[in-house]
């Protein structure tokens, strides 16, 4: 007889650590009695989402008791028209970490392997050791070759093994912030197997504004195996709602459909995504307080003389010269979340979300106070 329940479980999930997110707002002025305290810890959107959501939800009430739309044909149609792809194509998601979940789920077992970066999104090394899988995990840039902890896809596609059945690339990648180019992307995908899905992940697509980063949904038509993944977490401000999507050729989102559970993203996530996506102009807004919130934050990090990862996404990890554990905590006691990176294997970094303005000084000012007592 097992000594505990956890005897009973899976290999690998008996191995799994149960993933840890940001520390809410609420626990920290519970533990701390603090009162306005901010939150740069989860890589959200400070601005929040379209007063149109907002409208859409209410709406959304009167069917209640109703089960939302599995197929998601509404709002499937207008991602279809924003993407220039066929709805067919498409597979919605509790979040664009369902779908990462959906690919190891169908194409990953104990006798296969995934490869996925150093430093890479924690999801990555979550899904795969959960479904008993063996991780082949690439080394990321030294600096040397391209910016370190960015993702080295000459290493990646050597650590391709016969038994390989999904890549993970994250571009750009959390919590580094780092992207890899069109040209060497594309190089990338053509290498691998045709037997192998590829999955990038694109969480992040809408902030960057860099004109060798790749739009890598226009290549899905060449290559059946390549799966991308897009989330209204971060851009579009519905963090809380859950809603994040696949595009790929209908072949391999018919096989990501037959393991996803029914009605697995709900009827107000699929409203206030419809909502948001024809609100181009609250986008553009959360785009523009993101670029100037990241130029003040590294301006900031420059006057401390602290190092940090160059990123394209709405979060940066800086390097705080010491303990980030003490220095993550006295900023608690200062009122102000950020995230510790030390499961990313980052000695040394502490990763900060961009906010609004006066969200970004009072962690600045925090950060100068908690460095020089």
């Amino acid at each position: 007889m097992a000594d505990s329940i956890l005897d009973v479980a899976t290999p690998g999930v008996r191995a799994l650590k149960p993933y840890s997110p940001g520390k809410p707002l609420g626990e920290l002025e519970r533990e701390y009695g603090i009162r306005d305290a901010i939150k740069l810890a989860s890589n959200e959107n400070p601005l929040g989402p379209s007063p149109a959501v907002l409208e859409a939800l209410g709406r959304e009430f009167n069917s209640l008791a109703r089960y939302p739309d599995g197929n998601g044909f509404a709002l499937k149609a207008a991602l279809s028209a924003h993407l220039g792809v066929e709805p067919t194509c498409i597979t919605l998601g509790n979040g664009s970490n369902d779908v990462l979940e959906l690919v190891a789920r169908a194409f990953l077992s104990p006798q296969s392997s995934a490869v996925f970066s150093a430093h890479a999104f924690a999801v990555y090394p979550i899904v795969t050791q959960a479904i008993g899988a063996r991780a082949n995990v690439a080394p990321a840039h030294d600096g040397s070759r391209g910016p370190k902890f960015g993702h080295d896809l000459q290493a990646m596609q050597e650590a391709i093994d016969a038994d390989t059945r999904v890549v993970f690339i994250a571009n750009p990648n959390n919590p580094t912030g780092t992207w890899v180019d069109a040209g060497d992307l594309r190089a990338f995908v053509e290498a691998v197997p045709a037997d192998i899905v590829v999955v990038i992940d694109e969480a992040y697509f809408e902030y960057v504004d860099e004109p060798a980063y790749p739009n890598a949904m226009r290549w899905i038509a060449e290559f059946p195996n390549l799966l991308v993944t897009r989330t209204f977490s971060k851009a579009y401000g519905l963090a809380s709602l859950r809603i994040g999507y696949g595009v790929s050729q209908a072949a391999l989102a018919d096989v990501l459909n037959r393991v996803r559970q029914p009605f697995n993203v709900n009827s107000f996530a699929q409203a206030a995504a419809l909502a948001a996506l024809q609100d181009e102009a609250h986008l553009a807004q959360a785009i523009s307080i993101n670029r100037q919130g990241m130029q003040q934050l590294v301006a900031g990090f420059d006057a401390l003389r602290l190092a940090c990862i160059a990123s394209v996404g709405n979060f940066v990890s800086v390097d705080v010269g010491r303990d980030p554990g003490e220095v993550y905590t006295a900023l608690l006691r200062e009122g102000v979340i950020v995230r510790p990176v030390d499961n990313y294997a980052m000695p040394g970094y502490l990763r900060i979300s961009v906010g609004l303005a006066e969200e970004n000084q009072r962690c600045l000012d925090a950060l100068a106070k908690v460095l020089s007592a």
